[in-house]
């Protein structure tokens, strides 16, 4: 199956380089001095699971791509989703399917909306990976999970799914086909919206959180918020969602970040709408209280 990237950024990055690693077809959409830098000197992969490389990966911007993929994955951020319709339609056939993985809650049903023509899917990750300079993606820990399915009413030809998996598991990534990819993303959405919240509110690395104290108990507050939510939009949570979301902060390395906190620390455009205001709004539209989502919300204006 050819494989397109459409975001070569921590995650995009990664997946692109352990699927070229297992030799898979792959093509990566990037820009600037990122892009420049693959295509002169391949996309260079610092991981913990899979040692350093240098990858000859096929990579140019949206509007130079003329070819036809089987699967696209979107690890674009949440604001820039709507530059890429073009590109999905045109790189799409009537068998394509179209895997967002986002931070963001509701993004599947997003892109589906902009290009109905097309079979979109939806999806998240685990995994810390960032651009840690021009054309070098740096994937840190032993967490590389990554879950997708299709949403109730979106039909898949059968097998593609299983053979997207038996991909993706051959290059070393733990990719789980959901029963139930609504509750699965929105899980993701609580847990991330927490940890880059806090990350960013006390400006700290996820070892802070990870320590008893008012951090923690700020990522607590959040979680506990983000799962109440849940439950009014009827999300069936697979185990107590606070307990999950701790379990996981606590696996993470201890020096990492969430990109929405580095975005903030350099000065650049942020997921801060989609993973802290969007929270906020939803809560409020189904009348949950939510004081320390609130209280965070103070320092930080909306952009």
């Amino acid at each position: 199956m050819k494989y397109l990237i459409a975001g070569t950024g921590g995650v995009g990055g990664s997946i692109a380089g352990f699927l070229s690693l297992a030799g898979k077809d792959v093509t990566c959409i990037a820009r600037g001095a990122h892009l420049q830098a693959i295509q002169t000197n391949g996309l260079k992969l610092k991981s913990d699971l899979k040692g350093e490389h240098a990858l000859a990966i096929p990579a140019m911007n949206a509007e130079e791509f003329n070819g036809k993929a089987d699967v696209i994955f979107v690890c674009v951020k949440g604001y820039s989703v709507d530059s890429i319709t073009e590109l999905i339609k045109r790189a799409s056939h009537d068998k394509t399917v179209v895997i967002p993985i986002l931070n963001v809650y509701g993004t599947g049903p997003r892109i589906q909306r902009l290009v109905p023509e097309v079979t979109v899917l939806d999806g998240c990750i685990y995994i810390v990976g960032f651009v840690s300079g021009a054309g070098e993606i740096t994937q840190m820990g032993k967490i590389f999970r990554l879950v997708y399915g299709a949403h109730k009413g979106t039909q898949v030809a059968p097998g593609v799914l299983e053979a997207i998996q038996k991909d993706l598991q051959e290059s070393g990534i733990k990719a789980e086909i959901s029963p139930d990819i609504n509750r699965d993303t929105f899980v993701k959405w609580s847990f991330i919206s927490a940890m880059a919240v806090t990350g960013a509110y006390y400006d700290v690395p996820m070892g802070e959180v990870q320590k008893q104290g008012k951090v923690r108990d700020t990522f607590i507050g959040l979680s506990t918020e983000s799962a109440a939510l849940g439950r009014k939009l009827g999300v069936e949570f697979p185990e107590d969602p606070v307990s999950y979301n701790l379990k996981v902060i606590d696996k993470l390395d201890p020096d990492s970040t969430a990109s929405m906190q580095k975005d903030l620390a350099r000065g650049h455009e942020s997921e801060i709408q989609g993973l802290l205001f969007d929270m906020i709004a939803a809560a409020e539209e189904q009348g949950i209280d939510i004081p320390t989502y609130r209280m965070v919300a103070e320092k930080f204006t909306k952009h």
